[in-house]
């Protein structure tokens, strides 16, 4: 994920936040996670696609590779804190 400044770092969270406690509503009222999960990767293909091209054009496969490299970037981002956070959890168990 690419570095933000200090307002847009907290401004991404309070929208990655309202997203996910979005998809806990849906879940909530019997949803299931994993049709969620694609639908919220769906609205943000066409978001990202939208914000490129527009609401009439499309990504060309150079395109798609930009995406493509973001979203991985970002997954591998997310993924990374993910197993940063369980190491962390894992030293304090052993420490009590």
């Amino acid at each position: 994920m690419a570095k933000l400044p200090d307002e847009q770092r907290e401004i991404h969270a309070k929208y990655t936040s309202a997203f996910i406690e979005l998809a806990n509503k849906l879940k909530d009222e019997g949803g299931e996670i994993q049709v969620i999960s694609a639908a919220l990767m769906s609205a943000s293909g066409v978001y990202a696609t939208y914000t490129t091209s527009g609401n009439e054009g499309y990504l060309h496969q150079s395109g798609i590779d930009k995406v493509t490299e973001v979203y991985k970037n970002n997954l591998t981002f997310i993924q990374n804190m993910k197993k940063a956070e369980a190491h962390k959890g894992e030293a304090e168990k052993g420490n009590s």
